[in-house]
C-alpha cells in the first residue's frame, strides 16, 4: 500500500525524498512541484521566442501576437494554489489527493465501498511533440481515506503498464472495466487475492474501439439509470446481464471527454474541442435532434481570469486583456446531484474549460419539451469557479459519496495533444514562450464544499451489504449513493427485495426513489406491464415519462399489448410526456407509427413536438432510401430472406429483438444474440449450430429451450438467416455465403448428433490476441502520425499499418510468432482504397523455408483468406502480387487458428 499522512511524504518518490526528509513538518499539499525542478529555469535571461518560418502575421492568427521574453509558469503547491481560486459566496476548494503520489489524473470514479480510482495517463503530453505518447506506463490506482479526515492518505496501484486507457468503471467488490488506446475490447479486471492489484482479466465486450487521435477515442463508458453503458464516441449502448452483454445502436453522442447523467436518466456528453456539452436534449439512443438555440446566446464566451494568449485558434480568440474569448476546448462533467452543497445546485451541469481555466456550472430552461441551456453567471460576466493559476486543468468532476463536488485537475503546461502543437503552430511558440511543456508529472483532486453544511462522513459499505440494505440506500438524498445500490443489485441479481422494490415503485412519497426501484425491477427482469400501466397513468410527468421508457424493455421482449399505451401517451397535454411517447413508438416500431407521428403533430403544437415529429419522419425517409443502398444486391437478399426467416421463426425463441424470449421464471428460452461473441465472431460456429444442433449449457449458462438441427433445410436458408443475425439486433459481422454453408454441410456430413457447446467450441477457429512478443516487420512502413513510430505492428490495431509508397508486387508483412499455432485464416480491414489488388499468404516453421497456403484478391472494407491448415507454424506472411495506384493498407489484421 502507497501510504502518506499529513505530517509525511510518500517515501517512493526518490525526486522528493531529500526534500520529505529536510521539512517533515509540511503537509504533502505544501510540497511545490517547483522545487524539484532546475533551478536555472527560473532565472532571467527568460528565451526569446521568434516567429516560425513561414508565418503569416497579417492573419487573424498571428496579428497582434507578443513574442517578447517572459518568466516561465511555475508550478506550486497544491494549498499554494488553493489561493488561486475565485469562487462564489460561501463555497471552498481543498485537494483531498496530489502528486507525487498520482500524476496526470484525468478521470475518477467511486465503488460501492467509496474507494476512489483515478485514470492516471502518465504518458499524456510529456514534451511538446508527444513521443511516447503509447508506451505502456500508465496506470488505475485507487485510493481510500482510511482516518475519515477528508484526505485519501492509502493507496494501490490497482492496474499498471497500461496504454493510455480510455476509462476507469467500478463493476462490483474489486473489480473495474477499462479498455486501451487504439483497441476495440473491454475487459474486466479483477483483484482475486484481496491484495489491492487486479491479477485475472475477462474480455467484457467487443466492438467499443476506435481509432485516431487519443483525444478522438472511445471515453467514460457509464452506467445510467435505465441500466445500460453508454460512451463517448459509439452509436451504440451495451448492458450486462446475467447471460451475457448485449448492444444496440442509438444516435452519434458528439462526445469526446464525459459522461453523466441527470436524476432522471438523461444522459450529458461533453464536447472537447467543441467546447460545449451534448446530447441533452433527449435520450441518445434514440437518435440526434437539432434544436435551434439550444445554446443562449453568449453561451460560448468564457470568462477567464488567464490572459497568456495560449490558445489554438490563436489571436483571433484572443481578448483584448489575453484571455480566451470563445470556448476551444472542455473535458469531464457531471449533473450535480449530491446533498451537501445548496440545493440550488442540484440538477445543475458542471464541466471543466482546462484552456481557459474555469468550471462552468449550466442552467437549463425546458420550453414546450425543449432544453435551452445558459453559463448560470453570464450576467455578471463570471464562471462557476475561476483560477489565476495559469496549470489549472479541470478535466473531470463527480457527484461524490460524501455529497459534494470532486474536481480532478492535470496541473499541468500543455493540454492540447501533439496534433495541435507540431512545429510551426501558434500554440507550440506560446508554450514555449512560457515553457510550459517543462510542467508534466503533476495533478490534484480537490473537494469543492460549502460553508453552510459539513461533507458527509458515512462511508459507503455496499459490498458487505445485505439486499434489504442496499435497497435502502435508494432513498438518499445523494444521487451517487441511489446510482450505486442499483447498480449492485441487479449485478447480484438478488430477487429477494423484489417485493420491497415492489412497494417503494408503488407507495414511495419520493419520486427518485420511485423511479429508481422501478428501474432496478427492471435490471432484475421482474417488471410487470401492470406496475408499467402505473406509472404511464401517474399524476406526475417525470414518473410517467420513467413508465414509458421502462415499457420499452417489456415490448421488446414480447408485451405487444403496450402499443395502445403508447398511443395513449402521445395525446398527453404535458409535451414531455408526448414527445417521449412518440421518441419510444419510433424506436420500438410500432404498427402505424409513423401515422402517429403526423397525428400527434396535427394535435399538438407545442415546438417540441414539432421539432421531433418533424425530424422522425425525416429520418423514416432517410431509413427507406439507406435500406436499398447499405448492402450490395447479394447481401440485401441474404438479408431480407433471412429477416422473413427469423421473424417467422427464430424470434420465438431468441427473441423479436434478438435479446432472447423469457420464460417467465427470470430466465430465457434462448441465448441473446444481440452483441454475442460467439454470433460476431468464426462465422462456423453459428453453421454448425443450425447443421446440427446444440444441447447443453452454453457458457455456463442453461436455457429451458433446445436447438435443433436445422440441415433439411438449403444453403441458402441458412446463410440467409445467419447472416440476418450477424447483422441486425446491434450487429455488424461479415455476411455469410450458401457455398461457405456447403463447404461445411460436406466437411461434416458424417455428424449424427447434436454437438455440446465445449465440443463446438473445441472445433471453431479461435481469433489469436495480439501480444506484444509476436515480432512484426514489413517490406515497407508508412509514417502515420504524430507520437507514432513507424511500427507494423499497428496492423493489429485501429492505427493500421500502410507502406510508403503506393503498392508493388513483392510488398510483404510478416508476423513471427513465439509459439506454434495450427493457422487457418485470417481477417483484414482495408478501408476502400488501401486493399490489395490480389496478395497471397504463405506459413513457414522457420522464417526461411516457405508454404504458399493461398492466394486472393483484395477488396474494400473486409478481406478474408482461409486455406487447409499445414499443422503448427511460427511465421505468416502476407505478400502483394500486383502493382497499385494507393499505398497497401491493413488495420485490424487478425489470425484464427484450431
Amino acid at each position: 500500500m502507497l501510504q502518506i499522512k499529513k505530517n509525511s511524504i510518500y517515501p517512493g518518490i526518490m525526486m522528493l525524498l531529500v526534500f520529505a526528509c529536510s521539512k517533515p513538518e509540511k503537509s504533502p499539499f505544501d510540497v511545490s512541484p517547483a522545487e524539484s525542478m532546475d533551478p536555472k529555469r527560473l532565472e532571467e535571461p527568460f528565451p526569446q521566442i521568434s516567429v516560425p518560418e513561414g508565418a503569416d502575421m497579417e492573419s487573424p492568427t498571428w496579428k497582434g501576437i507578443d513574442l517578447s521574453p517572459k518568466p516561465p509558469v511555475v508550478p506550486v503547491s497544491a494549498n499554494e494554489q488553493k489561493k488561486s481560486f475565485v469562487l462564489k459566496p460561501g463555497f471552498k476548494m481543498d485537494p483531498v489527493l496530489s502528486e507525487p503520489l498520482i500524476r496526470e489524473p484525468a478521470a475518477i470514479q467511486f465503488d460501492g465501498n467509496g474507494r476512489m480510482y483515478v485514470l492516471e495517463l502518465r504518458t499524456y503530453m510529456q514534451d511538446l511533440d508527444a513521443n511516447g505518447e503509447l508506451l505502456p506506463t500508465s496506470r488505475i490506482s485507487r485510493w481510500e481515506d482510511l482516518d475519515n479526515d477528508g484526505i485519501y492518505e492509502s493507496g494501490v496501484v490497482f492496474l499498471d503498464s497500461l496504454v493510455f486507457p480510455r476509462f476507469v468503471f467500478p463493476f462490483g467488490p474489486n473489480s473495474i472495466l477499462s479498455m486501451e488506446s487504439n483497441e476495440d475490447h473491454v475487459y474486466k479486471f479483477t483483484d482475486t487475492d484481496q491484495d489491492g492489484k487486479a491479477d485475472k482479466n475477462e474480455l467484457f465486450a467487443s466492438g467499443l474501439g476506435r481509432s485516431g487521435n487519443v483525444e478522438h477515442q472511445t471515453s467514460f463508458l457509464t452506467w445510467t439509470l435505465d441500466n445500460w453503458m453508454y460512451s463517448t464516441y459509439n452509436s451504440k449502448r451495451i448492458r450486462w446481464t446475467p447471460t451475457g452483454v448485449i448492444q444496440e445502436p442509438s444516435g452519434n453522442p458528439w462526445g469526446q471527454w464525459g459522461v453523466t447523467q441527470d436524476n432522471y436518466g438523461q444522459i450529458w456528453f461533453q464536447d472537447g474541442a467543441g467546447g460545449v456539452p451534448q446530447g441533452f436534449q433527449f435520450p441518445i439512443v434514440y437518435g440526434n435532434f437539432r434544436v435551434e438555440g439550444g445554446l443562449k446566446d453568449g453561451f460560448r464566451v468564457p470568462y477567464s481570469l488567464v490572459q497568456l494568449e495560449d490558445f489554438q485558434p490563436g489571436m483571433k480568440e484572443v481578448k483584448p486583456d489575453g484571455s480566451l474569448s470563445n470556448v476551444t476546448g472542455a473535458a469531464g462533467n457531471d449533473v450535480f446531484r449530491g446533498d451537501r452543497l445548496p440545493k440550488d445546485l442540484v440538477g445543475d451541469y458542471i464541466y471543466g474549460e482546462p484552456v481557459a481555466r474555469i468550471v462552468r456550472r449550466v442552467v437549463t430552461e425546458k420550453v414546450e419539451g425543449l432544453s435551452y441551456l445558459q453559463n448560470k453567471y453570464i450576467d455578471s460576466e463570471s464562471e462557476f469557479i475561476q483560477s489565476t493559476d495559469p496549470l489549472f486543468r479541470p478535466v473531470d468532476m463527480a457527484t461524490a459519496p460524501d455529497g459534494t463536488l470532486y474536481i480532478v485537475d492535470m496541473y499541468r503546461g500543455i493540454i492540447q495533444e501533439g496534433q495541435w502543437t507540431q512545429e510551426g503552430s501558434y500554440l507550440r511558440t506560446k508554450i514555449q514562450q512560457y515553457q510550459m511543456d517543462d510542467v508534466i508529472g503533476n495533478g490534484r483532486i480537490w473537494r469543492l464544499s460549502h460553508e453552510s453544511m459539513p461533507r458527509n462522513t458515512q462511508k459507503p459499505r455496499m459490498y458487505e451489504e445485505t439486499g434489504a440494505e442496499l435497497v435502502k440506500h435508494l432513498e438518499h438524498p445523494n444521487g451517487w449513493w441511489r446510482d450505486m445500490a442499483q447498480q449492485i443489485l441487479i449485478l447480484n441479481q438478488d430477487k429477494s427485495v423484489v417485493g420491497e422494490l415492489v412497494n417503494y415503485a408503488n407507495n414511495s412519497s419520493n419520486k427518485l426513489t420511485r423511479i429508481h426501484a422501478l428501474w432496478t425491477l427492471e435490471g432484475l427482469g421482474e417488471l410487470k406491464p401492470e406496475m408499467v400501466r402505473s406509472f404511464i397513468k401517474d399524476q406526475n410527468p417525470k414518473i410517467r415519462i420513467q413508465g414509458l421508457r421502462a415499457g420499452e424493455t417489456l415490448y421488446k421482449y414480447g408485451d405487444k399489448s403496450l402499443a395502445d399505451d403508447y398511443r395513449d401517451a402521445a395525446k398527453d397535454n404535458d409535451p414531455e410526456v408526448a414527445i417521449q411517447a412518440i421518441l419510444s413508438a419510433n424506436f420500438l416500431k410500432i404498427d402505424q407509427v409513423e401515422n402517429l407521428i403526423k397525428n400527434t403533430m396535427e394535435s399538438n403544437p407545442s415546438k417540441g413536438i414539432q421539432v421531433v415529429g418533424e425530424q422522425l419522419l425525416e429520418k423514416m425517409a432517410e431509413a427507406k432510401k439507406a435500406e436499398v443502398t447499405k448492402y450490395s444486391p447479394k447481401e440485401l437478399a441474404l438479408f431480407t430472406k433471412g429477416k422473413t426467416i427469423y421473424d417467422s421463426y427464430c424470434s420465438i425463441c431468441h427473441g423479436p429483438n434478438g435479446l432472447g424470449a423469457p420464460t417467465g421464471n427470470g430466465h430465457l428460452i434462448a441465448p441473446a444474440f444481440s452483441g454475442s461473441p460467439r454470433i460476431l465472431g468464426h462465422p462456423e460456429y453459428a453453421v454448425k449450430v443450425l447443421l446440427h444442433g446444440l444441447t447443453g449449457g452454453i457458457d455456463n449458462n442453461e436455457y429451458e429451450g433446445v436447438m435443433i438441427a436445422m440441415d433439411s433445410n438449403d444453403d441458402d436458408y441458412l446463410a440467409s438467416v445467419i447472416s440476418y443475425i450477424r447483422n441486425e439486433f446491434g450487429n455488424s459481422a461479415s455476411f455469410v455465403q450458401p457455398e461457405f454453408v456447403a463447404q461445411i454441410r460436406k466437411e461434416t456430413e458424417s455428424r449424427k448428433t447434436n454437438y455440446s457447446f465445449d465440443e463446438l467450441i473445441g472445433e471453431i477457429p479461435k481469433a489469436l490476441s495480439f501480444q506484444d512478443n509476436w515480432e512484426v516487420s514489413a517490406s515497407s512502413t508508412a509514417y502515420i502520425g504524430v507520437g507514432y513510430p513507424k511500427d507494423p505492428s499497428y496492423v493489429f490495431t485501429f492505427k493500421g499499418w500502410k507502406t510508403e509508397g503506393p503498392q508493388e508486387t513483392g510488398n510483404w508483412l510478416m508476423v513471427k510468432l513465439p509459439t506454434a499455432h495450427i493457422l487457418t485464416e485470417i481477417q483484414f480491414d482495408s478501408g476502400k482504397e488501401g486493399f490489395p489488388i490480389s496478395y497471397a499468404v504463405s506459413v513457414s516453421t522457420d522464417g526461411r523455408s516457405w508454404a504458399k497456403v493461398g492466394k486472393s484478391k483484395g477488396n474494400p472494407g473486409v478481406n478474408n483468406l482461409s486455406w487447409k491448415a499445414l499443422g503448427n507454424v511460427n511465421y505468416l506472411k502476407i505478400e502483394s502480387l500486383s502493382n497499385g495506384e494507393n499505398p497497401w493498407e491493413m488495420k485490424n489484421l487478425t489470425f484464427y487458428a484450431r
